[in-house]
């Protein structure tokens, strides 16, 4: 039986990690005391942001993903037609754009900024030894973009933004570890291809663990008992993502940033 494409389109979607997003943007303004009404467009904003970065990704890795033969990309077996994704893509970015303008100018246009760092992403940074540069900007600039959809005069303290940066520097190293041998055989080379492959996942794990340090000792002096027993999730949880294999480290570092966004909470 042939799966619907109303199924297949958020597949194509990088759908885990786009949610992943959008729920640790809600939490995120949860937690800095956003209103209800900007924290609803923050999602949409956010949420069709993720859909055309997903999609642009599969869009432009197209013969990429059909040499390497990726089963699990439905525009690489053909269940999915390019001309779709393309249609799907053009709404959610009219979408994206005046959903973030609805929250502020300045918070607007930094989260189309940090759009348009992904975007670079797909279209070729991910080959050059910068590959981490828009990740580390997407996830810094988030808790900013709450902030500001809160207050356009307020910005977030600094410790939030490094958080956001190291885990984005992070989930760029577990995520390309899974797609090493393939990004190998099509000429991708980011950062991750030109360390040693023995050497990524612990200097992912040790990244996870600065960053939550530093969330814990920024959010509160002294740290409240609640935070430490997250810090000790989140040691389990970098070890995790040195551990297995596939997705699971890259789903680790995305389940230690809902972490962090929790020890905001309790803060």
């Amino acid at each position: 039986m042939s799966t619907p494409r109303a199924l297949l389109l958020p597949r194509a979607a990088h759908p885990v990690p786009g949610l992943a997003v959008t729920v640790l943007t809600a939490l995120l303004a949860t937690g800095m005391g956003v209103g209800a009404r900007t924290t609803v467009t923050l999602v949409v904003a956010v949420l069709s942001g993720q859909l055309v970065v997903g999609w642009t990704n599969d869009l432009i890795d197209l013969e990429r993903d059909r040499r390497v033969g990726r089963r699990d990309k439905p525009l690489a077996t053909g269940r999915l037609s390019a001309g779709l994704v393309r249609s799907a893509t053009a709404a959610a970015g009219v979408v994206c754009v005046a959903a973030s303008l609805l929250c502020g100018l300045g918070a607007g246009l930094l989260h189309l900024l940090a759009i348009g760092a992904a975007l670079a992403y797909n279209a070729g940074l991910k080959s050059t030894w910068l590959s981490w540069l828009p990740y580390s900007l997407a996830f810094g600039f988030l808790p900013a973009v709450v902030a500001l959809s809160r207050d356009p005069a307020v910005l977030p303290p600094w410790w939030m933004v490094a958080v956001g940066v190291l885990l984005g520097f992070a989930a760029h190293l577990l995520n390309a570890i899974p797609d090493l041998a393939d990004d190998a055989a099509t000429g991708v080379r980011g950062l991750p291809h030109r360390l040693a492959p023995a050497a990524v996942p612990p200097l992912a794990a040790l990244t996870l663990v600065a960053a939550s340090v530093v969330a814990v000792l920024g959010s509160r002096t002294p740290p409240a008992t609640g935070q430490w027993v997250l810090l000790a999730v989140v040691l389990v949880l970098a070890v995790a993502a040195t551990r297995t294999t596939g997705k699971t480290p890259f789903y680790a570092a995305i389940a230690i940033a809902g972490v962090n966004v929790v020890m905001l909470l309790i803060g």
